[in-house]
């Protein structure tokens, strides 16, 4: 791991630490304004004690009432919009960072997989690298310890399911085929968000919505026809990734607002997540694999690779996962699911780019007009489905 490398993981993790630990001050004053309110206002006040001062009011105190409310009025517009800038620039911080985060996790972990190709004990290392890190927060009390209760424990093992299959069916996809190939097809993850939105939960959309993904399917179906470096192997893994991810989005943002437990921001959550992920993964690497990672891992080592490099390379890769996902949670608890997957499609671009231009992965012209053509229709899937939902939503009130 080069000085460089060691430098920017050091900065991600203040970064990310920092970041959880606002979220997490946050949650915890959230409700006291209105606690405070609530207080105030049950105070008597000298108004309770005098007469009714109407009749007696001149007109020159009417209207420096009315002027003095004007004015409040005005204040607190100033500070909603103040506020509202606010809120906008730390969900955009969300986003660089985990763009960052997720750009380096992808092209560490691809040149991880070239040298050791088992991606599911891979995988299963990486949840468990991740786990030991929150696990490390928790004991320094640098985040505080979550308690479940038995409804929280059962969703967050839900989730956990959801995301170990989803991570590991990315792994095999990524080890098949080039990066950018499989992001070209896990570009149509929202286009499941919409199925398990119809099936599971029982939500229809409007037709509108549903039409705007015909580009989505049309432009990746295009992208994979005569790719070179097309494999069923990467195209089917990260197809049922994109399900399993998709669960695993909504079964999310359901637990962030829903009572599961004390202390369970959506950092936390996140980390119970990561365990749960871990405990499922190793029977699956283990019966899959049949122990092949140790013999990869001596093959690599006699092929010039050292213990401590490749150890070194496995921490890092799990440590970027980690860091990339808990921030996604994070921005995840600030903005609609819609939202994030606006900015899913968009990182998808940021990651193909950094691909070619370090591996040299090979991208025909077809492949490139494809997978423009989803990546628009995603874009247009994603802002359809918003606008009907904010139209539903004022018509509610």
């Amino acid at each position: 791991m080069t000085p460089k490398t060691k430098a920017i993981l050091a900065l991600c993790v203040l970064a990310t630490i920092n970041c959880s630990a606002a979220a997490s001050y946050a949650a915890s004053t959230k409700k006291s304004p209105s606690t405070l309110k609530s207080a105030v206002s049950n105070i008597p006040t000298a108004k309770a004690f005098l007469p009714n001062r109407g009749s007696l009011q001149s007109a020159d105190d009417k209207k420096h009432e009315r002027a003095n409310k004007h004015a409040s009025d005005l204040s607190s517009v100033a500070r909603g919009g103040s506020e509202d800038r606010m809120q906008r620039l730390k969900i955009g911080m969300y986003f660089g960072l985990w763009y960052a985060l997720n750009v380096f996790y992808n092209l560490i972990n691809k040149k991880v997989l070239n040298i050791i190709p088992a991606p599911l004990s891979v995988g299963s290392i990486q949840f468990g690298v991740g786990g030991l890190y929150a696990a490390l927060l928790w004991i320094t009390g640098l985040r505080a310890c979550p308690e479940l209760t038995a409804k929280g424990k059962e969703v967050c093992w839900k989730i956990g399911a959801y995301h170990s299959s989803g991570q590991l069916l990315s792994m095999v996809s990524l080890g098949a085929g080039p990066v950018s190939f499989t992001h070209i097809v896990k570009a149509l993850e929202p286009f499941f968000s919409a199925l398990v939105s119809a099936l599971v939960f029982k939500k229809v959309m409007k037709p509108q919505v549903y039409a705007s993904l015909i580009p989505v399917v049309g432009g990746v179906g295009y992208a994979c026809l005569k790719e070179r470096s097309f494999s069923w192997l990467a195209f089917w893994c990260a197809m049922l990734s994109n399900v399993a991810f998709a669960l695993r989005a909504v079964m999310s943002k359901t637990a962030m607002t829903n009572y599961v437990g004390e202390n369970m921001t959506s950092a936390n959550i996140f980390a119970v997540v990561t365990w749960a992920a871990f405990v499922i993964s190793i029977p699956v690497a283990l019966i899959l694999e049949k122990g092949s990672f140790l013999s990869l891992w001596s093959s690599a080592v006699s092929d010039g690779s050292t213990t401590i490099e490749l150890t070194k390379a496995m921490v890092v890769s799990g440590l970027f996962h980690y860091l990339n996902n808990e921030v996604m949670y994070l921005a995840l608890s600030n903005v609609h699911p819609v939202t994030l997957a606006v900015g899913n499609t968009m990182k998808r671009v940021i990651i193909m780019v950094a691909s070619v231009i370090v591996f040299r992965n090979p991208v025909s012209l077809q492949a490139g007009i494809g997978s423009a053509i989803g990546i628009s229709g995603v874009l247009l899937y994603s802002l359809t489905k918003q606008h009907y939902e904010s139209l539903e939503a004022a018509s509610a009130k």
